[in-house]
Formats: C-alpha cells, sequence, structure tokens
C-alpha cells in the first residue's frame, strides 16, 4: 500500500480538492486560452474562428474538435490559438490570464510550456516572444501576490528543425523566468534522438529538459527519450504500462524498462483528459495512473491542454477522486511528487513542500475528518 496513502480515505468535496495547493509541470500556454479572449483576439487581427461571436458555443467545439477522434480536427484547434497570438501584446494577455487562471484553481507552482518558433509570424523574434510571455507570468504573479510561482518552459516542435535554436534560447533566459526546455509534436516518425545535439549542448549547461514521449507511441519513444536523450522528465509516459504485466491472480512484473522507470524515479507528467481524448487511455478509471500509484511511479497529475480539454486542476483530480477514492493524502502525494520534481532549485522545492503543500494538506486531511473544524 502507498506510504502516503489513506487507510481509509475519508470522502472530500469537489470545493476542498478545488482549495488544496496543486503543483502543475505539463501546462500548454496555447491549449489554455480562454474561449472569450481568443474571439477578442481574433477580432484584433481578423482571423476567422469557425464558431463567431460566442464564447460558450466557441469552448464547446474546442472540447467537441479535440474529442472528435479526428487528428486534422484536433490540430485545427490549436491553429487557432497560435493564429492569435501572434503579438507581445496578444502573448501577455494570454499569459497574465493564465497565471490568473491557475491560482482561482489553487495551483501554487507552475511550468508552463510552448513554442516560442510557433509565434514569429507576426514579426517578433523569438527574444520577444519569450519577453512578452516573461511580462505577462510577472503581471499575473505580481497581482497575486506571493501564492504562486510560474517558470516557462520552451518547446521545440519535433518535425522542425529549430531545436539547437530553441536549447540556446532556454539557456539564455534560465535566469529569467524559463526553468527548461521541452520537445513535442508527433512522435511516429519523429524520434528524440533527431533532437542529440540540443539534448547534449543542454547537458553540458547543466540545464533541465523533458520529454514528451510514451503519449501516442510506446516504449521505444520513452527508452530513447531516456537513454539516448537523458530526459529529466517524461511528458506524459503513459504508454510505461505495455512494460508492466499483470497476471490473472494479480501478481504484478515489471520490464526492464519500467523498472528503470521507477527505480530512478523518473516523474511522468501524466495528463488523464488529455489521454482520453486522444485514446492512450479508455477512460479515467482505466487510467494507467491508478496502477502506476499502487507500483509507486514518480507520478504527478497535469492538465495538458486546459481549453481543449475543457478541464483544470481541480477537474483532472476530482475525476480520480471520483474513479479511485483517493483522499487528502493522496492528493499530497501527488503534489509533493510534482514539487519535487520542478525545475526548481532544491531550497525553493523544500519550502514550498514544507510551507505551503504538506501543512494545507494537513489541514484539509483534518476538515475532511472533521467537517465541523
Amino acid at each position: 500500500m502507498d506510504a502516503m496513502q489513506d487507510s481509509a480515505p475519508v470522502p472530500l468535496t469537489e470545493e476542498q480538492v478545488r482549495r488544496a495547493p496543486k503543483v502543475l509541470l505539463h501546462d500548454h500556454l496555447d491549449g489554455g486560452l480562454r474561449p472569450q479572449t481568443v474571439l477578442e483576439l481574433a477580432a484584433e487581427c481578423g482571423h476567422r474562428l469557425p464558431v463567431d461571436g460566442d464564447a460558450e458555443a466557441l469552448g464547446r467545439w474546442f472540447a467537441e474538435s479535440a474529442s472528435s477522434g479526428s487528428l486534422p480536427r484536433y490540430l485545427e484547434t490549436f491553429d487557432h490559438t497560435v493564429a492569435v497570438m501572434q503579438t507581445g501584446a496578444a502573448l501577455t494577455r494570454v499569459a497574465r490570464e493564465c497565471v490568473e487562471d491557475l491560482v482561482a484553481d489553487g495551483v501554487v507552482y507552475a511550468e508552463v510550456r510552448y513554442a516560442p518558433e510557433q509565434h514569429v509570424a507576426g514579426g517578433l523574434t523569438l527574444d520577444e516572444v519569450v519577453a512578452a510571455v516573461q511580462q505577462g507570468f510577472d503581471e499575473g504573479c505580481a497581482a497575486a501576490g506571493d501564492r504562486i510561482v510560474v517558470r516557462q518552459l520552451l518547446t521545440a516542435m519535433r518535425h522542425q528543425a529549430r531545436s539547437m535554436e530553441i536549447a540556446e534560447l532556454a539557456v539564455a533566459w534560465r535566469d529569467r523566468g524559463v526553468a527548461g526546455f521541452d520537445i513535442a509534436g508527433a512522435e511516429a516518425g519523429y524520434p528524440p534522438t533527431r533532437h542529440l545535439d540540443a539534448f547534449e549542448y543542454l547537458q553540458r549547461e547543466n540545464s533541465h529538459f523533458t520529454i514528451h514521449a510514451g503519449e501516442a507511441f510506446g516504449l521505444p519513444s520513452i527508452w530513447q527519450a531516456i537513454q539516448w536523450c537523458g530526459a529529466d522528465r517524461l511528458g506524459h509516459g503513459v504508454r510505461i504500462i505495455d512494460d508492466i504485466t499483470v497476471s490473472e491472480t494479480g501478481d504484478v512484473e515489471l520490464g526492464r524498462l519500467a523498472a528503470y522507470v521507477r527505480d530512478r524515479r523518473i516523474p511522468l507528467e501524466m495528463c488523464p483528459a488529455s489521454n482520453v481524448q486522444t485514446g492512450a487511455a479508455p477512460s479515467i478509471a482505466d487510467h494507467p495512473i491508478g496502477l502506476l500509484k499502487q507500483l509507486r511511479f514518480r507520478v504527478t497529475v497535469n492538465t495538458d491542454n486546459r481549453l481543449m480539454s475543457g478541464t483544470s486542476m481541480t477537474a483532472e483530480l476530482w475525476s480520480l477522486v471520483e474513479a479511485f477514492g483517493y483522499g487528502a493524502r493522496d492528493l499530497e502525494w501527488f503534489a509533493v511528487n510534482a514539487m519535487k520534481s520542478a525545475f526548481l532549485p532544491f531550497d525553493q522545492r523544500y519550502d514550498l513542500i514544507t510551507q505551503v503543500i504538506k501543512p494545507a494538506y494537513a489541514e484539509l486531511a483534518a476538515q475532511a475528518a472533521d467537517p465541523q473544524r
């Protein structure tokens, strides 16, 4: 049994989950816009949207398109968000609102990723893109007081040839708000080893990086990300379940790769709602996160694309509470896992765990046990 799992979890309310401190490691800036913001920015830049004038209807279109099972339609959703994020003012607004939304959701630390190379169509330089996003994060964090810390992750696209350029950008900005580097995009046909020069450069620079791996593609993608590229974390990593065998009697056997991932405490940036949308998991109740938690993998819970999945950290955690009966100590375990895995200096991670996360969950556990408290 998990050391931090409640022996008999006391039922939580959704509002208690909302108030609980959360740590978010895998969230795409261009996948988390407010529908109303998309409408307004599209009107400013003259971009044509599939739904006009109604934020609620536009939000439904994004969620339905992302869940349609059609890859072209899914990718089209990002065509629209990226299209309205081509000016410094737009990027700053989206970044500021991202922080506001995360604060309202109880997030105390977040690493938000995006691909700078996708935001230069309007004439911005890569540096100007990063500066505009940082301005928005700074404004949002300042308005929130000391309630949240937000860092950037700079993403390179697998199918492009700019990974070294983006890696150098991440290093140049690492003392100014950028926590690390990432690659994203289609896994099949675009292995992470195509970008070895960027990963080797980051390692020489003592810089952190995560790699999208083990979502749409299987164990070879995970193996390459770890053993060839040296990833600190795995973006999704859900297909590690393919290297775990459960017998009819319930005995569990880990393959060598799964055992390595678990034993080395390599963090898995899992995104339950998104994984169900993309078919990486059949349902929340059948998501590998349940078994991986039991086996003590370094599991973290994330949102991926809040707009496309119509989700939030509260919604993600609440779905796990409903599916697996998790209590306050289980949610604390996820938050501590994520904070331990953050691309943040150790002393800052330690302070957030001991001064913010643990005290809040101790109080939440007490409240759940005694509603009159």
